[in-house]
């Protein structure tokens, strides 16, 4: 349910056109959402809508360092900030970045080829 509000929340948002993702943007996306427990981390966040890392390690149940990079991953893709507020750190999520992986998904549930520049 949780994922349904966030695809409707980020539909909402696209009112401008964009440039068409990049091949390199849809992968990196993709590559960061390629792991069990950065999915549940996203899940979390979105039930959540901010998480302090030390909360989200508790949840996920994996040693501090490992949420840690999972965290990382997330961030480095975008799909997740982390707003320092000393001395912890609190995590949500950047629905907007999603959009490049949204776009690529739906032209293939539309049967189309996706629009991706070289």
């Amino acid at each position: 349910m949780a994922a349904v509000k966030f695809r409707m929340r980020k539909r909402a948002e696209t009112t401008a056109p964009t440039a068409a993702p990049s091949h390199e943007q849809v992968a990196k996306i993709a590559k960061a959402l390629a792991h069990p427990a950065r999915v549940q981390i996203v899940e979390t966040l979105l039930r959540r809508t901010t998480c302090i890392g030390c909360d989200l390690v508790e949840e996920i149940g994996l040693a501090a360092s490992t949420t840690s990079e999972h965290l990382r991953i997330l961030k480095e893709a975008g799909l997740i900030i982390g707003e320092i507020a000393h001395p912890r750190i609190c995590y949500s999520l950047d629905p907007r970045a999603i959009a490049p992986l949204t776009s690529f998904l739906e032209a293939i549930e539309a049967g189309r080829p996706p629009v991706l520049p070289e």
